[in-house]
């Protein structure tokens, strides 16, 4: 199995220099390469390859006078900035993706680089191409092949490390015998986070509305600063922080639930939503941006591919919240303000979400079944078919 572990970096003041002059490196070469294809589209017509052409100039450049400096980088991770600039394109041509043109990479957002040749990792230091042992904070250990390594800085300042590596152990087999009382269907809501089928609301921690004020107020005092100024650059920094501090509130209790519902289900059902259509509504983008189902649902997706029990996704027409699972009467509509409705057909009185919730596990179960898995009710009596892993 390839597992994946991000750990905390302390280099010394060289060698955060070093990784800066590394990190424009890769990112002069994305930005540049991005420049020649758009150019040459728009005088000439002709289409480049950013995996090809461009990644073929890169030794010419290093052989120049005016990109000499290019040669103190480490080659892999400019030539991986080529590809990452080709799946960037790739990602623009595809109908199903629907993803925006390649942008230029601003050297006050987050840097990166990769890795994969002479790396090294220890109890305490990690070791790239063309740099000393960096001081790390390794706080799980590495027992494994490791592939590559990919190299971050964020907006505040700090350093991590990303390491990937191959482990012995086995890819779990799937489950082929699902009881049905540990199938959970979950609905996703703004009043709450997640509704499952079960009827257990998890309340919207809100992380963002908490620090509005704290935000607002970082943010006016950036605005008064003169642009380029020292005090600017202390007002910026600030600001990255405390947005920071929001991200990982938001990111350690996603980790945290996601880690709960795989560990007590044998299968989940979730609905797939058009986040990026709904944050068209500009009242409540804000809060959905902030709920990041998005997020949730891939971290719900890789732990329970991570013991083998399937994640089914329901597609986003599915009429949730208007179906009774009793009698499957459908209502013709109903309004966003209506949250439990009576079923004109059999009586049923019902919580919108909490249906909404049943119907998901519901359809979630006739697709387990559509691909072969065997869906048995044994009354809870039987176990989860694998043991809880680490967050």
């Amino acid at each position: 199995m390839l597992k994946a572990t991000k750990i905390r970096l302390y280099p010394r003041a060289e060698q955060a220099a070093f990784l800066n002059r590394q990190f424009g490196a890769v990112r002069f070469a994305y930005n540049t390469g991005l420049r020649i294809i758009s150019h040459r589209y728009k005088r000439h017509g002709q289409s480049l390859s950013a995996k090809g052409d461009i990644k073929k100039l890169l030794p010419v450049a290093k052989k120049s006078r005016q990109y000499g400096w290019l040669k103190e980088a480490d080659s892999v991770a400019l030539a991986q900035a080529c590809l990452h600039l080709d799946q960037a394109f790739q990602r623009f041509f595809d109908p199903k993706q629907k993803a925006g043109y390649p942008r230029f990479k601003s050297k006050r957002g987050k840097q990166s680089s990769y890795h994969c040749m002479s790396v090294k990792v220890g109890e305490d230091w990690i070791k790239v191409a063309k740099l000393g042992p960096i001081k790390a904070k390794v706080h799980r250990p590495i027992d494994g092949k490791l592939k590559s390594i990919t190299l971050s800085r964020t907006v505040t300042g700090k350093h991590y490390a990303s390491l990937l590596y191959e482990t012995e152990q086995v890819a779990p087999p799937p489950l082929m015998d699902v009881d049905v009382a540990k199938v959970v269907g979950l609905d996703m809501g703004l009043s709450h986070l997640a509704i499952d089928s079960a009827g257990r609301k998890i309340a919207n921690p809100r992380f963002l509305k908490k620090a509005q004020k704290n935000l607002k107020r970082k943010q006016q005092g950036l605005s008064r600063k003169s642009k380029g100024s020292a005090k600017g650059a202390k007002a910026r920094l600030r600001l990255a922080k405390a947005h920071e501090r929001v991200a990982h509130a938001r990111n350690d209790f996603q980790h945290k639930l996601s880690r709960q519902i795989v560990d007590d289900n044998q299968a989940v059902v979730v609905e797939t939503l058009k986040v990026k259509n709904m944050m068209k509504n500009a009242k409540l983008a804000k809060h959905i941006g902030d709920a990041s189902w998005h997020a949730l649902t891939e971290k719900l997706e890789y732990k329970a591919k991570e013991q083998g029990k399937p994640l089914v996704k329901i597609e986003p027409w599915f009429p949730s919240s208007k179906t009774c699972p009793l009698c499957q009467h459908k209502m013709d509509s109903m309004a966003l303000n209506e949250r439990d409705w009576t079923c004109p057909s059999c009586g049923t009185h019902h919580d919108r979400d909490i249906n909404a919730a049943l119907n998901i596990k519901h359809q979630g179960i006739l697709k387990l079944k559509a691909e072969g898995l065997s869906v048995s009710a044994h009354r809870g009596s039987r176990k989860s078919g694998m043991s809880p892993v680490a967050a």
